[in-house]
């Protein structure tokens, strides 16, 4: 039963308070974390995703799709606000697993965080190099083909430069400290919704509603695939969590950073869908670049310009956060004794976890410079849904075995609303490709060798299991 050993929510308070003097340094307010929820939340997504799923799923109808995959969306972050207000400690769904599952279920939900923030982000870094390199195209300047893409020698590539020095360089940012790095994804995330503004404010004047006729050509069935497809696009907003201990006022803060960011999401995804579709039949929409698309089917091409430099900065975001959240998730795993304790050193002036920052961005680095991971996209949906379905199930537990714990926030209706998150993650789940499970599998047998070779010896709770 050592396996299950908890690290009580009481230890876990009482360490980050033992270590408040040479800890992270607390910086972050509720705008600070909303920025943060949208910058990862709100970015290829909204430039890519809104058109193929008008165009194959739902047409106008995804409108309704966004709408019901944010409700959805919301009964998750509910349940990460309430933990949140809870254990305003770093990790995330591994720090609340630890406290409620126990050690082996934490680890399991690490490992699952490590694979979603990191491939993640390798993928992002990926996209990004892509958008730069048409941006470059644009002013005829162009990368050697050699350093233009990941490892693929019959295709004449071998390294994706772009990809290396972006995610190097935002390392470089994030190593700076909470403060510094979130002040300029702010910047970022502001410029970003400006130019998504600026598509709305010019292409309402060019809606026709005969375009919404009809309304659900694929019927009901099509928005709820919709849906599905548009439940991913959210993805993101859990990083905000991992950002606790850098809270002023985590009680408080915590939640409303997750609850806004998720709103301000839902809101911008709805708009974009009711103008795209409403300047386009959604029978035209199935392109890469929808948004592009459609300011170019009203003859307006200089705001298209402007989207594309918003596509670059809301993918930069994204990468950003995702660096960030991953950074935090080492640290926590490190203090535990799980991963080696190096992880968990701060940098004096900083404030920030140094190794685990530059351990990130340099694996991250690679991976994106080297390895295709477009076939491995569906391993960050399910990574990020395992953390969806553990941390609604805590909630459940946690308000049996411990209602006394002080909550600032409660999810209302609980279990129902708990359940239903849990019951349509493991819909999803269900829903993802077979091959991906085998991968996942894979990832999660390299991680019980890990941690029984390594993590279950170093432990900080190793002989000393809480009840």
């Amino acid at each position: 039963m050592s396996l299950f050993r908890r690290k009580s929510i009481t230890s876990m308070l009482q360490e980050k308070a033992a270590s408040s003097g040479g800890g992270l340094k607390k910086e972050l307010g509720v705008f600070d974390l909303t920025m943060l929820g949208v910058g990862c939340v709100v970015g290829t997504g909204i430039f890519v995703l809104t058109g193929v799923a008008a165009a194959k799923h739902a047409g106008p109808g995804l409108i309704l799709s966004f709408l019901l995959a944010g409700i959805v969306c919301a009964f998750c972050a509910l349940c990460y606000a309430e933990f949140g207000s809870m254990v305003p400690v770093s990790g995330s769904a591994y720090t609340y697993s630890y406290a409620t599952f126990g050690e082996i279920i934490a680890w399991i939900l690490g490992w699952d965080l490590i694979l979603e923030y990191g491939f993640a982000a390798s993928m992002v870094a990926s996209g990004w190099s892509g958008y730069f390199q048409g941006l470059l195209s644009g002013l005829g300047l162009e990368i050697p083909k050699a350093l233009s893409s990941a490892f693929n020698p019959a295709g004449g590539t071998y390294f994706d430069l772009p990809a290396v020095l972006i995610v190097l360089l935002l390392t470089f940012i994030v190593s700076r400290g909470a403060k510094e790095s979130t002040r300029l994804n702010s910047i970022m995330v502001i410029i970003k919704i400006a130019v998504i503004v600026l598509f709305l404010a010019v292409g309402v004047f060019y809606v026709k509603p005969s375009n919404w006729t009809p309304f659900m050509p694929f019927g009901f069935g099509g928005v709820v695939t919709g849906a599905a497809t548009a439940f991913l696009a959210y993805i993101g907003f859990d990083v905000v969590a991992t950002a606790a201990e850098e809270v002023k006022n985590p009680q408080k803060d915590l939640p409303k950073g997750i609850l806004w960011s998720l709103a301000v999401c839902s809101l911008l995804y709805i708009l974009v869908t009711a103008v795209l579709t409403g300047i386009v039949p959604y029978t035209l929409l199935d392109v890469k670049n929808p948004v592009a698309f459609a300011l170019q089917f009203i003859h307006q091409n200089w705001v298209a310009g402007f989207i594309s430099l918003g596509a670059i900065v809301g993918i930069t975001t994204v990468l950003f956060v995702l660096l960030f959240g991953q950074t935090r998730l080492f640290y926590a795993i490190g203090r535990d004794g799980l991963l080696p304790e190096r992880l968990s050193k701060l940098n004096p002036k900083t404030g920030a976890p140094a190794t685990s920052t530059w351990v990130t961005g340099i694996v991250v680095a690679i991976f994106a410079g080297l390895i295709p991971l477009n076939k491995l996209a569906d391993l960050v949906s399910i990574g990020t849904l395992f953390a969806f379905i553990a941390v609604s199930l805590g909630v459940v537990i946690l308000r049996k075995t411990r209602p006394d714990l002080q909550r600032s926030f409660k999810v209302p209706l609980v279990p129902v609303i708990p359940l239903i998150a849990v019951a349509t993650c493991g819909y999803l789940l269900i829903s993802l490709p077979r091959i991906t499970w085998i991968a996942f599998l894979l990832w999660m047998v390299l991680g019980l060798c890990v941690y029984f070779l390594y993590g279950y010896k170093h432990s900080h709770l190793s002989g000393k299991a809480e009840k």
